[in-house]
C-alpha cells in the first residue's frame, strides 16, 4: 500500500497537490455538516462543499493516473493541467466563501458581486472544459502503448467532457424559475430544495439535471475500473477483444448519459420512470447486450491467436 502511495505521489504534482488540498478540504466540510446547523436549499450548507471537494479528489487522482501513461512529456497537457488546478482550487474557495457568507454559489443573482462571482465562474469552467479537451486530443495523439489502457482513457476523458456539456441546460433561460435573484436550477419541474435522495440530493419529485451531469463526469473512473476488471479477470480474451468490450460499453455508457438528461428535462424523478424512458433503457441493455455477444463471437481463441 505505501508503495502504491508513493508511486501515485510522483503522477503529476500539481494534480496530486490538488487532491491533497481537496482532501483537506473534505474533512474541513464534513465537520462543518456536524457542527453547522445552518440549512440552504434544503441540504445542510457545507453539503456541496463536501461534494465538490470529493469530486475533485477522484478527478484529479484518476486524470493524474491517466496521464501517466502517456509516453513522452506534453507541454500542452502540463498548461492545460495548471488551468485545471487554478480553476478547480478558485472554485471551491468560491464555494467555501458563499457557504461562510449564508449565500448559494449557483445561480445567485441577488447583487452585483454575486452576479459577478457567477459570471466569472461560468468562464472559469469553460477553461477548465477546454483544458480537458486539449488533454483528450493530446492522449489520442499519442497513443498510449497498452491498448486496453488506451481506450479506457480515451472513452473516459470522451464521456466526462459529455458530462460536463449536461450541466449546460441548468443554466439555460428555460431553467429560470421565476425567482428573484435566481438564475437557473438544476431541478426540473419543481423548485429546487425539495425532497431528494439521501446525499446526492438528486430530486425525487421532477426531473434532475444533476444525473446525467455525475454520470458523464464519472466515466473517468468508471471506464479505467472495467478495464482493470476485464486484464484482471477475463484474461482468457485477448486484448483487441477487451478494448472492443470497452468501446461497447463506452458508447452504452454515453446513451445512458444523455438517457438520463433527457429523463431529467421531461422533469421524471430517476425512480419514477414512464414507460417511454423503460422502452429507452430497454432498448439500452438489449443493443448492449447483442453487441458484447457479438464481440465475444468473433474473439480470437487463445490456441489461434499463439499460432498467429
Amino acid at each position: 500500500m505505501t508503495t502504491v502511495v508513493r508511486r501515485a505521489t510522483r503522477w503529476n504534482r500539481p494534480l496530486m497537490v490538488l487532491v491533497s488540498v481537496m482532501a483537506v478540504l473534505g474533512v474541513v466540510a464534513v465537520v462543518g455538516i456536524l457542527v453547522d446547523p445552518r440549512v440552504l436549499t434544503g441540504a445542510t450548507i457545507w453539503l456541496k462543499p463536501f461534494k465538490f471537494a470529493v469530486s475533485f479528489v477522484l478527478y484529479g487522482a484518476t486524470l493524474a493516473w491517466m496521464l501517466s501513461l502517456l509516453p513522452r512529456r506534453s507541454r500542452a497537457v502540463e498548461r492545460a493541467v495548471v488551468v485545471i488546478v487554478a480553476v478547480a482550487v478558485v472554485e471551491n474557495a468560491w464555494i467555501v466563501g458563499q457557504v461562510i457568507r449564508g449565500q448559494t454559489s449557483h445561480y445567485n443573482s441577488t447583487t452585483p458581486l454575486n452576479i459577478v462571482l457567477v459570471a466569472s465562474m461560468g468562464a472559469a469552467i469553460m477553461f477548465l472544459f477546454f483544458a480537458h479537451l486539449v488533454i483528450g486530443i493530446v492522449v489520442l495523439i499519442q497513443r498510449i502503448p497498452d491498448r486496453v489502457a488506451a481506450t479506457a482513457v480515451g472513452w473516459g476523458l470522451g464521456l466526462s467532457l459529455l458530462g460536463m456539456l449536461a450541466a449546460v441546460p441548468m443554466v439555460l433561460p428555460m431553467q429560470d424559475p421565476g425567482i428573484e435573484g435566481i438564475g437557473g436550477a438544476h431541478s426540473v419541474g419543481v423548485p429546487d430544495g425539495g425532497p431528494g435522495l439521501p446525499i446526492v440530493g438528486w430530486s425525487t419529485t421532477g426531473g434532475d439535471l444533476r444525473i446525467g451531469h455525475f454520470v458523464g463526469l464519472h466515466a473517468l473512473q468508471a471506464l479505467p475500473i472495467l478495464a482493470i476488471l476485464l486484464s484482471r479477470f477475463a484474461t482468457r480474451l485477448d486484448e483487441r477483444t477487451r478494448a472492443r468490450l470497452l468501446v461497447v460499453a463506452g458508447g452504452a455508457y454515453g446513451v445512458l448519459t444523455v438517457l438520463l438528461t433527457w429523463q431529467a428535462l421531461r422533469e421524471q424523478p430517476l425512480l419514477r420512470p414512464d414507460a417511454v424512458t423503460l422502452a429507452a433503457v430497454a432498448a439500452l441493455v438489449v443493443a448492449t447486450a447483442t453487441a458484447t455477444g457479438l464481440v465475444l463471437a468473433r474473439r480470437r481463441r487463445p490456441e489461434l491467436a499463439l499460432a498467429a
